[in-house]
């Protein structure tokens, strides 16, 4: 019996019809609403099985504005605003911006010291076959940029968790390329940022920054995730953005808690932070079983 001639076109159009995907194909059918919890296990899931895979497991996350920059740069932008002030003296806006340029010039210490100590951290712990200390950041600019390229400047490993946002934010460039991720959820990247984290180093910052700080003292304080160190860098910042003691004084958290954070200015002090804090705490970090090579540098 011959086919009718029209069976080309149906077996076609069968062949490209969406239900005839196979599901885990079917990207209309992962984006729905009912299938979010299956995202959630995804993100959960494939961060965390590269890491094993590339053998890290301990990190040392690092957080901090988006907005700093490098010392070069910073000199680089306020010379350029000073030359066109010089051509239009009485530009309230650009004196506006000039006194930003000026503050960007001294943030830019934070952003040498982020850089400074990822580069020690790294050049220490990831060395013999260890990859331990892992830097980790949420993959942006600023800090995050500075502490990744800190790594990268040893001839280290390090990971960014970049986040999708209404304005894409590009992942830096110096992050390991097997080691940088992508996520969709907020809550999700929090876990991953915890996961494997034993010290978090936190520098001036914003919203997201006190946002991670206060999330993770919380997590520590109700004994949700076990004891690590954290450290605030930049002590006049932070004395003067929350009083701690305060909190304290009034009863809003116990003075015991305010044993849960250190303060430090330069890198050998965050160093010698954790080297401290694993010392007292009689914990050890432990060789890893399988070797752990740093990625050839460009």
């Amino acid at each position: 019996m011959n086919p009718p001639p029209e069976s080309n076109e149906r077996l076609r159009a069968i062949l490209e019809s969406p239900s005839y995907q196979l599901a885990y194909e079917d990207m209309a059918l992962l984006a729905e609403d009912e299938l979010r919890p299956l995202r959630f296990q995804l993100e959960l899931i494939k961060p965390d099985r590269i890491l094993e895979s590339q053998g890290v497991r301990s990190t040392i996350v690092v957080f901090g504005s988006a907005r700093v920059q490098d010392s070069a740069t910073a000199r680089s932008l306020l010379a350029g605003l000073e030359r066109r002030q010089a051509d239009a003296p009485d530009d309230p806006g650009l004196a506006q911006e000039l006194a930003l340029a000026r503050r960007r010039v001294g943030q830019a210490g934070h952003y040498e010291e982020a850089r400074r100590f990822a580069r020690m951290v790294s050049t220490r712990f990831q060395q013999a076959h260890r990859c331990d200390f892992v830097v980790v950041t949420g993959g942006g600019p600023g800090i995050m940029e500075a502490a990744n390229r800190g790594a990268y400047d040893a001839g280290a490993r390090s990971i960014g968790l970049n986040i999708t946002l209404p304005h894409e934010q590009d992942p830096n460039p110096y992050i390991t390329p097997e080691l940088a991720f992508r996520f969709q959820y907020f809550a999700l990247r929090k876990m991953h940022f915890l996961m494997h984290a034993h010290g978090l180093v936190v520098f001036p910052g914003g919203y997201g920054t006190m946002d991670e700080l206060f999330e993770v003292l919380t997590l520590i304080q109700t004994r949700k995730m076990p004891r690590i160190p954290v450290i605030l860098v930049g002590r006049e910042f932070w004395y003067r953005t929350i009083d701690f003691e305060y909190l304290a004084d009034e009863g809003y958290i116990a003075a015991g808690d305010l044993a849960l954070f250190e303060y430090a200015d330069r890198a050998e002090e965050i160093l010698a932070l954790l080297e401290q804090f694993y010392r007292t705490m009689s914990r050890q970090v432990v060789p890893l079983p399988e070797p752990c090579d740093p990625p050839p540098m460009s």
